[in-house]
């Protein structure tokens, strides 16, 4: 297993593909453990590294991992399917935002890892099919160290990115329904409870 995570960080590296980085995927990977977390879903599953990891943490974690790019469907679809783990994990094609998943499905932990821009888009479509003691949590709030930096950003659509995600981590640290905490992980974290657990 070591190995092909190993050639997964390679390909990924190779064909610039955006992963999760160690730190906050070990992060995660500690949670689940520690909290013992069976159902997650994941919104963005690029190559499969991350819902592979995830699934790897205990015999009985499931995985349902949805993606919207073709070629890194396919691509995840083999990876996961490489590692034998096509029981545990349901890669699902499709625009999240498009979705309808059953509402008899409450998951344990939410990852939301896709288009930036959509954040919170993704948070308030997804918060339902969170369970009561349940998680979200959300990667790349720092965004390479533009996030609240004063750093100059050439590109308009970047520009636009980082204003983006700014407003996603206001809209968490305002949100009444949620409370936020915020992790200088990886290239940031956020893990967002409940404040009303029993609903």
């Amino acid at each position: 297993m070591k190995q092909f995570i190993e050639e997964m960080e390679e390909y990924a590296k190779n064909k610039n593909v955006p992963i999760i980085e160690k730190d906050s995927i070990t992060f995660i990977m500690k949670y689940i453990k520690l909290h013992n977390v069976k159902n997650i879903l994941e919104i963005g599953s690029a190559i499969g590294y991350s819902a592979i990891l995830m699934a790897s943490v205990a015999e009985d974690v499931k995985v349902t991992t949805i993606e919207r790019d073709e070629n890194r469907y396919m691509e995840c679809l083999k990876n996961v399917k490489k590692a034998g783990m096509d029981k545990k994990i349901n890669v699902v094609y499709q625009d999240a935002l498009e979705i309808n998943l059953s509402g008899e499905i409450k998951y344990d932990l939410i990852f939301i890892d896709a288009a930036k821009g959509q954040y919170t888009k993704f948070f308030e479509k997804f918060k339902y099919f969170l369970a009561d003691d349940g998680i979200i949590v959300t990667d790349n709030l720092k965004f390479h160290g533009y996030v609240g930096s004063k750093k100059k950003i050439e590109s308009k659509n970047l520009a636009s990115l980082v204003r983006k995600i700014e407003k996603y981590i206001l809209f968490l640290k305002d949100n009444e329904e949620f409370e936020t905490k915020f992790y200088d992980v990886g290239d940031g974290l956020s893990v967002s409870v409940r404040k009303n657990k029993a609903r």
